[in-house]
């Protein structure tokens, strides 16, 4: 089906980037489909990757470009402990590894030898929620530098848990001379806490644990935005559903 939408900005945009600015595709997916004559601006063919939007004018990606970006995959695996998200160093095993039919839930195929990246980082002594994805709109919508998708988990640790300490993981710390982002943390029982973040700096809680003096002994992910854990099986994936990846990325297919 032929994605269809009325250019209301102020000013002219390149088409490449008004693309990109909403979530249809890259910037270099949009010159590929100009390149291939997949992009129209009123009804007329558009061949220059420099041409601009007007105000009031109507862009139309034809079905054979809609197809196109439709092509990407995205798996959403539940990773264990034990399991690196990316390139793995020697001896250790990539979460990759486990994208075998053996593991799938639901319709799928694996992604073979295709390189699946992983969206966003889960270290190796956490668990949980998982994003591989070829797709590079879901890729910016989940980790892009205008993401606002908050993260979900649900952290076991040793210390004696008090107030202060809470204050102090919610809005007063520095992470490598950077101040953090408020984050939202609540305890649910007497040592487990609930995190919601909305940035992933390299095991930030783990180290937010550390500087009050927490320690961490289960770390797992249940939640990027609106996108669920929910019962998904240890070390099992399945593929992203259409409707997930429209809300993922918070625009109309």
């Amino acid at each position: 089906m032929a994605f269809t939408r009325t250019y209301d900005g102020a000013e002219p945009v390149r088409i490449n980037k008004w693309l990109g600015q909403t979530g249809v595709c890259s910037r270099r997916e949009a010159d590929a489909l100009i390149a291939d004559g997949l992009v129209s601006i009123d009804g007329e063919v558009v061949l220059d990757a420099g041409r601009k939007l007007e105000t009031g004018q109507t862009l139309t990606l034809n079905d054979r470009a809609t197809a196109t970006l439709a092509q990407g995959q995205t798996l959403v695996l539940h990773k264990p402990v034990g399991y690196v998200s990316g390139q793995p160093e020697p001896g250790k095993i990539p979460a990759a590894r486990l994208l075998n039919m053996a593991n799938r839930i639901g319709e799928g195929e694996p992604p073979g030898r295709a390189v699946l990246p992983p969206i966003g980082r889960l270290d190796e002594d956490s668990r949980g929620l998982l994003l591989l994805s070829s797709d590079g709109v879901v890729a910016k919508a989940v980790i892009g530098p205008e993401s606002d998708l908050d993260k979900e988990y649900l952290v076991q640790v040793e210390g004696v848990v008090t107030e202060a300490r809470l204050t102090k993981l919610r809005h007063g710390l520095e992470l490598d001379g950077r101040q953090l982002k408020p984050a939202r943390v609540t305890q649910m029982e007497p040592q487990r806490l609930r995190f919601i973040l909305r940035e992933g700096r390299n095991r930030q809680i783990r180290r937010m644990c550390d500087m009050v003096g927490l320690d961490v002994i289960d770390l797992l992910r249940i939640r990027i935005g609106p996108l669920q854990l929910g019962d998904l099986p240890e070390g099992r994936w399945r593929v992203l559903t259409t409707k997930e990846r429209t809300l993922l990325i918070g625009k109309p297919s």
